[in-house]
């Protein structure tokens, strides 16, 4: 090999090195002894891995430690499918140049092993959060159509942003506690292995952490306009969040639910927003 080819074997190495470290750290704090199972065999490849490749660097590398932290963060806030997911889609594009540059021996069937083995121990992850992603889909598309319509029509009814705020979180509030009764109700009646109560709890919180997020921009600014635009903004930076989120961790299509979503959303408020100046021009009354 020559310098650049010997470097960038030497990267490959400490990747794998850094994702052996990932893995090992995530099976630790797997409560589900399969899932442990799985994770701990695909740490024990990428090590295998990493050392195949210390045959032809002749060099051991330290990990990445901050992106071990990094990805362990994420795994704790968002799941460890979604963690895994979303490093093997980096690992596939990053890892593809083994059988391309043919740099070492081994590289074609690392490559391969790297995408048929792990593919298919991924795809035996049964994590208990993703289960629950109905509840959560059906309290963030709730609080989006419902919050975002609501706000831009309160937007020109009431002309004042704390005003505005008051009202979002009133009707927020209990309109989240309804979706929550309305979610345990569902799931009691329903004959699945889900817990009602945590289903209901993540659709409630669900529902007001996007109202949270939603009537903060009327809470910091003063101009009226500027509040409904951070607010749209806000919308569609949850909508886009959630689904990349749906895309890696449940390989849902991103681009046509975000336009479906996203149009839903927006279309409301406007309807909203049109409404809001009827009414405000139409009834005598000040606010």
């Amino acid at each position: 090999m020559n310098r650049e080819e010997r470097r960038w074997v030497l990267k490959a190495q400490r990747s794998e090195l850094t994702e052996h470290h990932i893995y090992s750290r995530l099976a630790r704090a797997v409560s589900d002894e399969q899932d442990r199972e799985v994770l701990e065999r695909i740490a024990a490849d990428e090590l295998r891995h990493s050392e195949m490749l210390r045959e032809h660097t002749g060099r051991s590398p330290a990990p990445n430690w901050l992106k071990v932290w990094w990805f362990y963060l994420l795994a704790r806030l968002f799941g460890y499918t979604f963690v895994i997911k979303l490093m093997e889609a980096g690992e596939n594009r990053a890892h593809g140049n083994y059988g391309t540059f043919n740099i070492v021996p081994e590289g074609t069937a690392l490559a391969q092993e790297e995408h048929e083995h792990e593919e298919r121990l991924i795809g035996m992850l049964d994590e208990d959060r993703l289960k629950y992603t109905g509840a959560v889909v059906r309290g963030l598309n709730d609080a989006l159509v419902e919050l975002t319509g609501a706000l831009a029509g309160f937007t020109l009814a009431f002309a004042q942003p704390r005003v505005v705020a008051m009202a979002g979180l009133i009707t927020g509030v209990s309109a989240s506690l309804s979706m929550a009764g309305s979610e345990y109700l569902g799931r009691k009646s329903e004959d699945d292995e889900l817990s009602p109560a945590r289903a209901a709890t993540y659709t409630g919180l669900a529902y007001a952490l996007t109202v949270m997020v939603l009537i903060a921009p009327y809470m910091v600014f003063s101009n009226l306009y500027l509040c409904l635009g951070v607010m749209l903004a806000a919308t569609l930076l949850i909508i886009a969040f959630f689904n990349y989120y749906m895309a890696v961790a449940r390989g849902q299509p991103f681009g046509a639910r975000f336009l479906e979503m996203a149009g839903i959303s927006l279309g409301i408020a406007a309807l909203s927003f049109g409404i809001g100046a009827l009414v405000r021009r139409c009834l005598p009354v000040e606010v």
